[in-house]
């Protein structure tokens, strides 16, 4: 199992170029099972999701082909035939989005047998509004042996126009019902649906495949199904995400560094707390200039579904906290496990308390390296960046959560003059 070795204390200089964003890139390798047309995309990020992705796709039928030798952010699906309506247990234990597939699945084959899913163990996240949506939309559905086993029966022939309300935001959800309308009979009104970029970015890619959406962007999307969608060819956007752990790296550990490829109008929240912390920036439409000198401020903040303060940088920002000057407070809304980076912290010499969903964290001045584990995907990216500004040397284990969705984080630290190595 690889290893990340790190010796804090270097500041980080230089550019940085950001990658295609995982969670726009899986609903959208999904999408392709909608017609029988190839779908071309770029910039797709080359990660152990997307891998994972691609492999289930494969085994239902879809051929893949990467046109450009040697570089896998451009591709080709075709999913012209379909050999299986089924993504197993063995497919979808390592990876929650699998579930992306049951509501295209459902649309274009009439069936899908979706094992429930597994993925990072943050939180329960029920698959339940999923189910909801589509039976709304006149499906079929049993849950059997651990599988979500969905059909179109007599008299139905496609899905059928819905009014659904969630209830709860949702963003896989809200991906998968959206999908799965785009061949129904008649209009699907989606309330309470995700706003996330990510959703848009899949919207914008089923609106070029043919698919008739109003409201993108917003909480209420309307759906005009259609008979057919055909081919397309669409830029994944950039990984707000991976931006954001860039501009904490800098703000724990210094340095000035261009922040290159990204979209900073999908980064208000974020780019306001590290403001507050002292980061200083300059933006413009596809870059981030940032630059830090001496310790972070303490910032407090509550993660939300966007555009508030994104759960999936809240690991992150905490790692800047823990050695800023000050204390602040942290309460997570979205997943109740997603504190299991704290204990790892702490090791680092971190001074982090939990109080339920709240944490409080008191800043020390200095941490120091130890041997810590990655418990979760953006757990993993916390302490990389507390690695970064630790005393010593620290050795963060079980990296293969960070390989899922980071693109060569080592390698884009070395280059900003981290010293940091994988170990085989």
């Amino acid at each position: 199992m690889d290893k990340l070795r790190m010796v804090g204390g270097n500041p980080l200089n230089g550019e940085v170029v950001i990658a295609g964003a995982k969670n726009a890139a899986l609903p959208i390798l999904c999408a392709c099972l909608l017609t029988d047309q190839p779908i071309i995309l770029r910039n797709v990020p080359d990660l152990q999701d997307v891998r994972t992705m691609l492999k289930l796709l494969q085994e239902i039928g879809v051929t893949v082909h990467f046109p450009d030798a040697g570089d896998r952010s451009h591709l080709v699906l075709n999913a012209s035939v379909i050999k299986s309506s089924e993504a197993t247990y063995e497919m979808v234990k390592t990876m929650r989005a699998s579930i992306l597939v049951l509501g295209p699945l459902l649309a274009r084959m009439h069936s899908a047998k979706v094992s429930l899913p597994g993925g990072c163990a943050i939180g329960a996240r029920p698959v339940d509004q999923h189910i909801k949506g589509l039976k709304g939309m006149g499906a079929t559905i049993k849950i059997k042996s651990g599988y979500i086993q969905a059909e179109i029966k007599p008299p139905l022939e496609r899905l059928k126009g819905a009014s659904i309300l969630t209830d709860m935001i949702t963003v896989t959800g809200t991906e998968n019902l959206l999908m799965a309308a785009t061949l129904a009979t008649g209009t699907t009104v989606l309330e309470n649906a995700a706003r996330e970029p990510e959703v848009g970015d899949l919207a914008e890619l089923l609106v070029k495949m043919g698919a008739k959406i109003s409201g993108i962007g917003s909480d209420k999307l309307i759906i005009e199904g259609v008979e057919k969608l055909h081919g397309a060819e669409h830029a994944v956007i950039p990984d707000r995400i991976e931006a954001g752990t860039f501009l904490c790296a800098v703000a724990a550990a210094g340095g000035e560094v261009l922040v290159k490829n990204c979209r900073p109008d999908t980064l208000d929240a974020v780019l306001v707390k590290l403001k507050d912390a002292g980061l200083k920036m300059e933006v413009g439409p596809s870059w981030i200039k940032a630059s830090m000198q001496g310790r972070p401020k303490a910032v407090s903040f509550r993660t939300s579904e966007y555009p508030a303060f994104p759960t999936d940088m809240q690991a992150q920002l905490m790692a800047v906290n823990a050695i800023a000057s000050g204390s602040s407070t942290i309460t997570e809304t979205i997943f109740e496990n997603r504190f299991m980076h704290v204990q790892e912290l702490n090791r680092l010499g971190a001074d982090i308390a939990i109080e339920g969903n709240t944490a409080i964290v008191q800043g020390e001045e200095k941490l120091s390296g130890a041997i810590v584990m990655a418990t979760d995907l953006r757990a993993s990216a916390s302490l990389v960046i507390a690695g970064l500004a630790a005393h010593g040397e620290t050795q963060v284990d079980r990296i293969y959560h960070l390989d899922r969705g980071y693109d060569r984080m080592e390698q884009k630290l070395t280059l900003l003059g981290a010293n940091i190595q994988r170990i085989k």
